[in-house]
């Protein structure tokens, strides 16, 4: 039960939260539309300020929200915006903290994961997969994604895969290879190897065959075979970058090393790859079959004890417990003692 006045107090905080968070969406939005190269610098400067003027919390979940509406459409979005969005992200990511980029990466990912098992229509899956590939030029993930949605796609390897395997390759394929050329030779050898088994009508697909050739190119680094590669904008834009992180040593520091299955089940597992989000094992979500109720042992407690508790509102196991110890113990020893028991 919750008192009239109580609940007064809390819907006129509702609207006033409801409200400021109104006032800061317009302000981001205001920034992301802006946003291009030649005023990034000042952009990002402002989005920094925003950070520390509201809670981390909303401000992720704003930015978010922005992006995903502004670089997930149905029609494919033009490289460069998608480049400038994403490098948004891993300046604030470097220079704010982790937790920016990470938010917006599970946002991603589980978008893309959600998308592919409904067989989305339009080019949403290529957005999200460039926000990814983008996500790893700008140091703010680790390859080890990539070369488990590269793993994911090939296991598949129906015609809508084949294109994202492509789409991916052509975007960061070259520095997969300077990363981890074994582990890329192995995706290579295991594509060749599903090509081979695939269906007759898939064998035939010159698409399938272009595919090849690329990973081919891709393994004899030869750049002159993969038609319409140009490193040159993800170059300039990672100068930019350099000039924009304030502490520009901390590239490979705060890429984060996480894995597709870890992303996707966050929400079970706890997030480790952030900082102070670290979990303990047992899965956050209560399993009421094997929910088992802990007996806090304090031993025997005299009912005037008990009465002393209850006066003091001390009205869940622990507190009686720590009230109990700490009115019954000889000396802070005793106390420290039975506290740890």
């Amino acid at each position: 039960y919750v008192p009239p006045q109580v609940r007064k107090a809390q819907e006129t905080l509702d609207d006033k939260k409801r409200e400021e968070l109104g006032r800061l969406k317009k302000m981001v939005n205001g920034l992301i539309n802006r946003l291009s190269e030649p005023n990034l610098s000042s952009i990002s400067g402002q989005m920094e300020e925003l950070y520390m003027a509201n809670s981390r919390k909303d401000m992720n979940d704003t930015l978010t929200d922005i992006l995903m509406n502004a670089c997930v459409t149905a029609v494919a979005m033009p490289a460069r915006l998608m480049m400038e969005h994403v490098l948004l992200v891993s300046i604030l990511h470097h220079n704010v903290g982790i937790e920016v980029g990470a938010h917006f990466l599970e946002a991603v990912v589980k978008k893309f994961d959600e998308l592919c098992k409904n067989d989305a229509e339009g080019k949403e899956c290529e957005n999200l997969l460039a926000l990814i590939a983008h996500l790893y030029n700008f140091h703010v993930v680790h390859s080890l994604l990539i070369f488990d949605i590269l793993k994911k796609l090939v296991s598949t390897f129906t015609e809508k895969e084949i294109e994202l395997i492509l789409f991916l390759l052509k975007n960061v394929g070259f520095s997969l290879r300077k990363d981890d050329a074994l582990a890329l030779k192995e995706l290579i050898t295991e594509a060749q190897r599903k090509a081979n088994t695939a269906e007759k009508k898939l064998q035939d697909q010159a698409r399938v065959r272009f595919m090849l050739e690329t990973m081919l190119a891709l393994r004899n680094n030869d750049m002159r075979k993969i038609p319409g590669y140009d490193p040159e904008p993800v170059e300039k834009l990672r100068k930019l970058q350099r000039a924009l992180v304030h502490n520009s040593g901390s590239g490979k520091e705060t890429q984060l090393r996480v894995s597709l299955e870890s992303l996707l089940s966050a929400d079970q597992v706890g997030r480790w790859w952030i900082v102070g989000s670290s979990w303990s094992g047992a899965p956050m979500i209560n399993d009421t079959n094997s929910k088992i109720q802990q007996k806090l042992h304090i031993g025997k407690v005299s009912s005037k004890i008990m009465e002393l508790a209850r006066k003091q509102r001390m009205n869940t196991d622990i507190r009686r417990s720590i009230f109990c110890v700490l009115m019954t113990s000889e000396d802070f020893l005793d106390a420290f003692e039975k506290l740890l028991k």
